[in-house]
């Protein structure tokens, strides 16, 4: 479970201790990452990721549109966020909802500072970093397109949500099918599944999201992979790297906290490009085992 008390002195200065030796209090090395596990669901697009005990449940789904009248040619990418008590008691029931890069006034009034970076984080990860070719999601120009929505569900924190949601709804977008269409002039005729195979979404790339914390000052300096929440409440700061496994960085976010060296950040990227082409093959195989599932369930 989550901690919500906060740490005391004691604890602070024998996790410091620790670390300085390179010592975790869960037996990581200081760039390690918990241990990834995906779950599929019945339904393609549905997808349950654990990172250690944190889970996070994501669910894709579609429905066809109108689209904005300036991009006629461009469906929509829609990502929803919802933490529940369940997750912590740190929580308020509620949503946050981000509709292409602008949270709803009435959701922001109700969620945490926290829950609105995650959000925000996400979304730039997502939509911004064109993950996502959104024109191949047009069906007619200027009348029909596809929406697209990412529910994100998180039902346990026990440190580092984002990039467990992170690499939830990447896995989820790869693994869901939307239906097949055909279009005769202007008539546009959607096909269910047991008609014709469903078509997967055109995928550019598959951004992850790692977090670093920070400890001591900018002189001396430790950083740590994938904090549990300990870690978290004892940094002096904390990075958010959005990288892909083409060795690129999407976004990069720092928020608050003492000044983190230039050299401290290249090397977070170097160890971030390692750990997320490891990601992305836990990813494929698992999605290439769910497909093998599939294959002999229809048979």
């Amino acid at each position: 479970m989550p901690r919500e008390a906060d740490p005391s002195l004691p604890e602070s200065d024998f996790v410091h201790a620790a670390l300085r030796k390179g010592l975790r209090l869960d037996g990581r090395s200081r760039y390690d990452l918990r241990q990834v596990k995906l779950r599929f669901g019945d339904e393609l697009g549905w997808v349950e990721c654990s990172l250690g005990d944190t889970r996070v449940v994501v669910q894709v789904s579609a429905e066809v549109v109108k689209p904005l009248p300036d991009r006629p040619y461009e469906g929509f990418l829609i990502l929803a966020t919802e933490i529940s008590p369940m997750a912590s008691g740190a929580y308020e029931a509620g949503r946050v909802r981000v509709l292409e890069s602008a949270l709803e006034p009435e959701r922001r009034q109700r969620a945490s500072e926290e829950e609105i970076l995650m959000a925000r984080l996400l979304e730039k990860a997502l939509r911004r970093s064109e993950a996502v070719d959104r024109e191949a999601l047009c069906i007619v120009a200027g009348q029909k397109v596809w929406s697209i929505r990412v529910d994100v569900h998180f039902l346990d924190d026990c440190g580092n949500m984002l990039d467990c949601a992170s690499i939830a709804a990447i896995t989820a977008l790869r693994h869901f099918r939307k239906p097949d269409v055909t279009v005769v002039g202007e008539e546009v005729t959607i096909h269910s599944m047991t008609e014709r195979v469903p078509v997967p979404l055109a995928i550019h790339h598959s951004p992850m999201c790692l977090t670093y914390a920070f400890f001591g000052s900018s002189d001396e300096s430790l950083s740590i992979l994938d904090p549990d929440p300990l870690e978290t409440a004892l940094s002096t700061g904390t990075l958010t790297l959005t990288l892909n496994a083409q060795s690129e960085i999407c976004v990069l976010s720092k928020q608050g906290g003492a000044p983190i060296d230039a050299d401290e950040v290249m090397k977070a990227v170097q160890i971030g490009i390692e750990r997320v082409k490891e990601l992305d093959k836990v990813v494929a195989d698992a999605l290439e085992r769910e497909k093998a599932r599939r294959v002999v369930e229809v048979r």
